[in-house]
């Protein structure tokens, strides 16, 4: 259950934020939780996740170790900042901020694996592809091009994240069936290339504005093993009744 907070709090509201959750999520063992909060953020977060189970990730890293690449972050910096997660092709990687390949993902996921970081690798189709009927062939293609080229000890390491781009901060959530539909083929894409066992090992996440509201509907669908939370992840106790849902 991994939450991502995109350009939203600072460290010392990361700091009130965890006191409460911390609390709130004291022993619990039903589930992976994950947060992602700005890159200034991460020494605050681990501080004050330290002693406890919660992870914590970096957004976004750049395949390089060094060099004169202004505003980029390294993973051997992220892992040395406490983190042990990161996101990849998050959409608004791919589509807003900046135009991110799935030949990106793919070096950056290589890169984070290289460092020791364990990978959310995002994938999923924007509102014209859906309305088009193309999800298969977005996904398919993603998944081509920006996974199927790990080897298979990498490809044990990671974790992938369907958005649906049309569902991110809009309100619109898929629906659990949609939602299953996307993550069986993906897994069966998984079982293509890597083989059964792996694919039925892999994690595959949903995001696409979760809320408190929807995330039991969407987690008794068996095919999503968990969820990618933006929004609703920056109020304590809002992303832990989503953690609950576990």
């Amino acid at each position: 259950m991994a939450g991502n907070w995109k350009m939203y709090k600072t460290p010392q509201e990361t700091a009130i934020f965890f006191e409460r959750f911390n609390s709130l999520a004291d022993g619990w063992e039903k589930s992976d939780i994950v947060l992602f909060p700005p890159a200034i953020d991460i020494p605050a977060a681990v501080a004050a996740v330290n002693g406890t189970n919660i992870g914590i990730g970096g957004q976004n890293i750049y395949w390089s170790k060094e060099g004169a690449f202004t505003g980029e972050i390294s993973a051997d910096m992220f892992l040395a900042a406490g983190a042990s997660w990161v996101l990849i092709g998050h959409s608004e990687r791919r589509h807003v901020v900046t135009s991110e390949t799935d030949a990106d993902v793919l070096k950056k996921t290589q890169a984070a694996l290289g460092a020791g970081l364990r990978p959310i690798i995002c994938v999923g189709e924007r509102l014209e592809e859906h309305k088009a009927g193309k999800t298969n062939e977005v996904l398919i293609k993603q998944f081509a091009a920006g996974v199927a080229g790990l080897t298979e000890e990498q490809f044990a390491q990671v974790v992938i994240a369907y958005e649906p781009v049309w569902a991110i901060g809009t309100g619109q959530t898929a629906t659990p069936e949609i939602a299953a539909a996307a993550h069986r083929l993906i897994r069966q894409e998984a079982d293509r290339r890597f083989g059964g066992e792996a694919a039925e090992q892999l994690r595959i996440l949903y995001g696409g504005s979760v809320k408190p509201d929807n995330i039991v509907g969407l987690m008794k669908e068996d095919q999503l093993d968990g969820t990618l939370v933006g929004g609703a992840s920056l109020d304590p106790d809002s992303f832990f009744k989503i953690v609950k849902a576990a």
